[in-house]
């Protein structure tokens, strides 16, 4: 059967069976008739008083401003007056008002009807209430702009302390600038890969991860082994958890294990129970014998970040290599 043939095995669309469609339609419609004083609504259907609210005999007759109210803007109504006059298809939202005095947000799309001739002799117009959507998107927003606020400050409280303790450790201005550019420029790669989700849209570890070793260390993907669990990370650990991996990879570039091309740097995250946490362990393998006083930099910032959301951090300097293990609960991952 090709399309020629399906109207033909259908009843056809008489005047009669059109009515009842417009009638019994649930998109509420109205028409007008221009050709008499004002424009005056000729015709509603019954999809149109159930929204409204009123009865056929208090609509018929009527300029639909009937429906305008005090919180009807002059634009709103500008831009009705617009399509009609250039007679043609448009959608514009306004404010109207029910029988009862409740406001609603009408999506209006009105347009002409002409005859055989082209001759002007009706206005239609579609009603459909987006109060509620409007209302929805608009808390969508405000939950929007108030989670990135949140994030902005938290990104700020970091990058304060951040700069605080890096003066302490660094003695001389050009070294300061130096340490404080590469810690923001860490900071800033983990942030845009997440700035845009949302709280259930959380990064995973490996990505978070990638970019810290890309940017900040010359290893080679053979010295930089990954194991254990792929976690998601909400955004409240990011900046404590880029920190860390900034500070364990460059000092292991600068002093550790990735200083030699023989050097490892084995990274096992873990999620533990009761309580839930994560945990990971950075352990160094093969590079040049380590003490305390070589690899303290960076440590106590780390340190703080890490309090701060509830976690901890341990050191242990074996002279072999460090081994750094961190801990996060898992509350910190779900909340902010």
């Amino acid at each position: 059967m090709n399309d020629k043939t399906v109207s033909a095995d259908r009843p056809t669309l008489t005047d009669d069976v059109l009515g009842k469609v417009v009638r019994y339609a649930r998109l509420p419609l109205c028409i007008t008739d221009p050709t008499l004083p004002d424009n005056p609504i000729v015709y509603v259907n019954e999809a149109f008083t159930d929204l409204t609210g009123y009865g056929l005999e208090e609509i018929v007759g009527q300029n639909c401003r009937f429906l305008q109210g005090p919180e009807t803007t002059p634009e709103s109504v500008e831009m009705v007056r617009e399509i009609l006059e250039g007679r043609r298809v448009d959608t514009v939202e306004i404010v109207n008002y029910r029988e009862d005095g409740s406001r609603f947000l009408n999506a209006l799309q009105l347009g002409p009807i002409n005859d055989e001739e082209g001759n002007l002799i009706y206005f239609f117009g579609s009603q459909l209430d987006v109060s509620e959507r409007r209302r929805l998107e608009s808390e969508h927003r405000k939950l929007a702009d108030d989670e990135l606020l949140h994030r902005l400050r938290n990104i700020v409280n970091v990058m304060t302390a951040m700069v605080r303790l890096t003066a302490r450790e660094e003695p001389t201005p050009g070294a300061f600038a130096d340490k404080v550019i590469e810690r923001l420029s860490a900071l800033g790669a983990a942030h845009f890969d997440t700035i845009g989700r949302s709280d259930q849209q959380e990064v995973d570890f490996e990505t978070l991860m990638g970019p810290i070793m890309r940017a900040y260390t010359s290893a080679t993907e053979e010295q930089i082994t990954l194991s254990g669990d792929n976690p998601l990370i909400s955004h409240r650990l990011v900046s404590p958890l880029t920190l860390a991996l900034h500070e364990l990879a460059t000092n292991a570039v600068k002093h550790g294990s990735l200083s030699t091309e023989n050097g490892q740097v084995s990274l096992d995250i873990a999620i533990l129970q009761a309580p839930a946490r994560l945990r990971f362990v950075w352990q160094e393998i093969g590079g040049p014998r380590v003490t305390k006083s070589d690899r303290d930099s960076g440590s106590r910032i780390i340190q703080s970040l890490t309090r701060a959301v509830g976690g901890t951090l341990h050191y242990d300097w074996q002279p072999e290599g460090l081994i750094a293990t961190a801990e996060f609960p898992m509350t910190a991952m779900a909340d902010g």
